[in-house]
């Protein structure tokens, strides 16, 4: 199960650096570790969700370089509240899990940006918001419910109720 988790992990930061740029619209990519995250958190725990956003992140911040830990930080705090809210949440439910993952991709990204303004990163708090963190929190949204819907066929198909 870690191995398999582990794995999982990488295949994300992988196809953060290699898919996630072909399926940019305009200035917006996904952040599929940041998918992974909260979805882990929502299905597993917090500490599987705080465990694996901080590996994902910190995997984030060498490859991309700049502050390493900023993405490490925001994404283990993440994928801890998805965890918190998994116990508290019916998150079998789609309906759950999509909404949860626009919102907790809108805390990221405001938790990313406070944390560069203590370390006089200069942006524009309106801007960031409208060009950076909205549009990602659709997009993760987005594929967010593609991948849910995916995984829900999947385990019908498995169960054989697929056609019944």
């Amino acid at each position: 199960m870690r191995v398999s988790l582990a794995l999982m992990l990488l295949g994300g930061g992988l196809a953060q650096t290699s898919v996630a740029p072909a399926l940019r619209i305009g200035a917006v990519a996904p952040d599929i570790p940041l998918i992974l995250t909260v979805l882990l958190g929502l299905k597993r725990g917090p500490e599987v969700g705080c465990l694996s956003g901080f590996a994902v992140g910190l995997l984030q911040d060498v490859a991309a370089g700049g502050f390493v830990g900023a993405q490490a930080l925001t994404k283990a705090l993440v994928g801890f509240v998805a965890g918190l809210i998994g116990e508290r949440l019916l998150v079998g439910n789609p309906l759950v899990q999509v909404p949860g993952l626009v919102l907790l991709t809108l805390a990221e990204g405001l938790g990313r940006y406070w944390l560069l303004q203590l370390l006089h990163f200069p942006a524009a708090f309106g801007e960031v918001m409208l060009h950076v963190v909205l549009p990602q929190a659709l997009y993760n949204g987005f594929l967010g419910a593609a991948g849910v819907l995916a995984l829900s066929v999947l385990e019908a198909h498995r169960s054989g109720s697929l056609w019944r």
